[in-house]
């Protein structure tokens, strides 16, 4: 690159892991085809938030950050893509300042969009840039320590996109590709890089992770496959359905490579609620699910979803929730009040839950879901667990035991990336405080 300076390019995800993974290829795009990534709080040239719709909150939120970076610099190149885009082309256009707005159909081809749209002299020089993808090549340490953050200890890999289940209340499936997987060579090459760069983590991760199929290769083959040929040091799978958890699969976490946590989404603990929400379980068959986890896996920390409110909700159905949630012990409760979103079948169901009765539910729940932390973390007080040290926060490094403990310790050394014995002393925050 001859550029005098290289262009600012600030990046921002909202929702799920798989945006998170789509977020960390961009990045390397960008960076291989020679912008320069600064912090999305940050004064930049281009900003680009991979937006989320899952609920009108999260649409919210990204009206309020693309707002937010115009002010910061009216001359940016504003530019929204993810779920949000793909279906609110005309209210994201309507935005102060937003140029570009890019669904996830195309948002693999986002860096050559946005080159093709940049003029010839913009923002005060030439630019011409080649897109790689990045598909074998590695990034150096110094690539991804110059990135401002970009890059943590944790790196996420997108095995399977698309959803075909049609919950009554998801619009995922209007708003994300058909089902695809990415096949398992592909796979081992992605991981082979970034263990390469340095990283220690890799969270595996899918819009349905547990449907991946790869030429009849399911997520059970994959796993062997990334177990025998590769050597990165922690495995890490996002969300799975309930039916997924099978003895084969489990009878892989002999291996201690990956790691003890299981992300089981529930969204109710009501089987009429269940039901009316399509999903494709009872909470029989999630109890059995769990159970099996615990009996094939030791200290396994299951977390969830809820959603609360759901239209139709009784009261009874929401204790029966919240009791069901309270047996299955979760190490941790994601809380979500129902959203209603236009053009699933839930949102023309009778009977809303009005928004006290919504506020009420959630309340109650979080309370559990804070308890939920408390509790599991209180059973390793005293044991010496590994943990992967991410960052420091108010004077104490934070990072994560492989069943998703927040551990806290102080150190004068430079923790970052370093997995680490560390004992656990007592409950403290969301997680415990504990020593090397």
């Amino acid at each position: 690159m001859k550029n005098i300076r290289k262009i600012r390019v600030a990046l921002e995800t909202l929702g799920c892991k798989v945006n998170q993974a789509e977020t960390e290829k961009l990045a390397r795009q960008f960076i291989a085809a020679g912008y320069r990534l600064v912090p999305a709080d940050t004064e930049a040239d281009i900003y680009v938030l991979n937006t989320c719709t899952v609920t009108h909150i999260a649409d919210r939120k990204s009206r309020h950050w693309l707002r937010t970076a115009h002010r910061r610099n009216p001359d940016a190149l504003l530019v929204a893509t993810g779920c949000y885009a793909e279906h609110a082309v005309k209210e994201l256009s309507q935005i102060e300042g937003v140029r570009l707005v890019v669904g996830n159909t195309d948002k693999p081809r986002l860096v050559e969009i946005i080159e093709n749209n940049l003029s010839p002299n913009s923002m005060g020089k030439q630019h011409t840039v080649t897109v790689h993808p990045l598909s074998g090549t590695a990034l150096s340490r110094n690539d991804i320590e110059l990135t401002e953050g970009m890059f943590r200890t944790r790196t996420f890999i997108k095995v399977q996109d698309g959803c075909h289940n049609f919950c009554s209340y998801c619009i995922v499936p209007f708003v994300r590709n058909r089902e695809t997987s990415l096949p398992a060579g592909q796979v081992i090459t992605e991981i082979t890089v970034r263990q390469a760069e340095g990283f220690k983590e890799i969270v595996i991760t899918g819009v349905e992770a547990g449907s991946y199929n790869d030429n009849g290769t399911d997520l059970t083959g994959l796993l062997k496959i990334v177990l025998a040929e590769t050597a990165i040091e922690r495995i890490r799978l996002s969300s799975l359905q309930p039916p997924e958890i099978t003895e084969d699969l489990l009878e892989l976490w002999q291996n201690p490579r990956l790691c003890r946590h299981f992300h089981l989404a529930l969204q109710s603990g009501s089987d009429g609620v269940l039901k009316r929400m399509h999903r494709c379980y009872t909470t029989a068959d999630y109890a059995s699910a769990v159970s099996l986890i615990r009996a094939c896996i030791p200290d396994a920390a299951i977390t969830t979803d809820i959603i609360v409110g759901f239209p139709g909700e009784t009261e009874q159905e929401f204790e029966e929730g919240f009791e069901f949630c309270r047996r299955m012990e979760f190490a941790r409760i994601h809380v979500f009040p129902y959203s209603v979103r236009k053009g699933t079948k839930a949102a023309d169901f009778p009977d809303q839950v009005d928004d006290k009765t919504k506020k009420q539910r959630t309340d109650k729940m979080l309370a559990l879901a804070n308890e939920c932390i408390r509790n599991f973390s209180r059973k390793f007080i005293g044991k010496t667990m590994p943990v992967l040290f991410e960052q420091k926060e108010y004077n104490l490094w934070s990072g994560l035991t492989d069943n998703y403990i927040r551990v806290y310790s102080q150190s004068e050394e430079d923790l970052t990336n370093r997995i680490l014995a560390i004992k656990l002393k007592s409950v403290f925050r969301d997680g415990v405080s504990g020593v090397l």
